[in-house]
This record gives C-alpha cells, sequence and structure tokens, in this order.
C-alpha cells in the first residue's frame, strides 16, 4: 500500500493546491526536505499525501543520524515517474480542471481492462486520474491472478508469432 509519493513541479504550491482540489482535500507548506515544497494531503481513510518539490529536486542520504534532504539537480521535465490516483469527481469536473489550467489531458483504455484520465500535470507529469467508475474497472482487473493470465497470454502470443 502506498502512503504518499513525490513529484516535482515549476510551481509546486499550485500543482498541489490543484491535485489537493482533485482529492477535495487541501495543500499546505512541507519545508521538511527542500524550501518550496508543498503537499496534497486527501483527508482520507489512510492520509494519502503527494509531496510536490521544486523542479530538479533530487533526493540524497544525510551523513550520520539525520533525515534525507533535497538538492537541485537536473531540471529535466520529463520523468517515468507517475501515480495514479482516485477521485469522487466524474470526467467532466476533471477535464474542467484540466482546461482551466491549460494541462493536457485525455481518456484512455489500459490495456482494454481500465480507464484513466491522463492528467499532464504543467504538461510535464502524468498523473493518472480515476473517476468512481474507472476506480471499479481497475480494481476489478489489477489482481495477481488477472495479471498472471495477461502474462501467460502474451507468451503464448509471442510463441505463435514466432512460428509463423
Amino acid at each position: 500500500m502506498i502512503f504518499h509519493v513525490s513529484i516535482d513541479a515549476d510551481n509546486p504550491r499550485h500543482v498541489a493546491e490543484v491535485i489537493a482540489e482533485l482529492w477535495d482535500g487541501q495543500a499546505t507548506p512541507f519545508p521538511p526536505v527542500i524550501a518550496g515544497s508543498w503537499v496534497a494531503m486527501a483527508g482520507d481513510e489512510r492520509n494519502t499525501v503527494i509531496e510536490v518539490y521544486p523542479r530538479g529536486t533530487e533526493l540524497v542520504p544525510a551523513d550520520g543520524d539525520a533525515d534525507s534532504y533535497g538538492v537541485i539537480g537536473s531540471p529535466d521535465r520529463r520523468s517515468a515517474t507517475h501515480v495514479a490516483i482516485a477521485t469522487r469527481m466524474g470526467a467532466t469536473e476533471v477535464f474542467a480542471i484540466a482546461d482551466r489550467e491549460g494541462w493536457p489531458a485525455k481518456y484512455r483504455k489500459r490495456g482494454g481492462a481500465f480507464g484513466v484520465i491522463e492528467f499532464w500535470v504543467e504538461g510535464s507529469r502524468m498523473i493518472e486520474v480515476l473517476t468512481p467508475v474507472m476506480q471499479g474497472e481497475y480494481l476489478g482487473a489489477m489482481t495477481v491472478g488477472n495479471w498472471n493470465a495477461m502474462l501467460v497470454s502474451m507468451e503464448t502470443e509471442q510463441r505463435v508469432s514466432a512460428m509463423a
């Protein structure tokens, strides 16, 4: 189970506020790691949080008995890091927020199994936003048994293709 995840952004405060809006949560400053950081707090039963650091923040280990901390490294705007989050909103509301922010967003069906809204924060970091309907699809599809069956099916397809 994931309790929190971190991303970086050009405007951490604004990004945390928009994510908190998707959750009907709250955004607050988060100074322990690096100045200028903010968090979006879902206010759910798990106290889910997304930490938003200034663009280019890299976490580094501290010496001795101290917490890790952030330093500014590469300001690269692309990353494989993404997160899927739930919202109580419908797709129309999510798309309205993306439109208001000028951030790209589109509906996608992952593997034909469950839908997500690709919500591109500041045009560079993807958050997959799942409406209540999409959450049901996800929970039904992403089981260990279903995943293993899909892998077996893919292996069979690859063997058949190799013989052809």
